[in-house]
């Protein structure tokens, strides 16, 4: 997902990570599907009743399910990190979970941790 609740689509903006066939056309987030949708699809508004909100993240994650650009955007969301919102497919609470996954593995690996906490 793209935008953050304060942004607009258009304001996003993500710095390329890698470089692949893809991001020579143009960045990664110019593919993405969530382009087309609303932004409060991805994010939570204040006080949102908990059915609501698994209601609201499953169709975000059917939308990201369809996206060319679900990894690049799911790395995007892990690497910076992204504290709120659907991004990859993923709600923040599975991107902390995964982050805490990534650091124990390269804690019993013996190598220094690659990702970022996210507060």
């Amino acid at each position: 997902m793209l935008p953050t609740p304060h942004q607009s689509p258009q304001a996003a903006v993500v710095p390329v990570q890698r470089t692949s066939s893809r991001e020579q056309a143009g960045p990664w987030h110019s593919e993405a599907v969530c382009r087309r949708d609303e932004a409060g699809l991805f994010f939570a508004p204040s006080k949102e009743p908990t059915a609501a909100r698994l209601s609201r993240e499953q169709a975000a994650k059917r939308v990201c399910a369809r996206c060319p650009v679900l990894i690049e955007c799911r790395e995007h969301a892990l690497l910076q990190p992204e504290p709120y919102g659907v991004w990859g497919g993923l709600t923040a609470a599975e991107r902390r979970v995964m982050l805490a996954r990534r650091r124990r593995r390269d804690a019993d690996l013996g190598q220094p941790a690659q990702v970022p906490r996210i507060a």
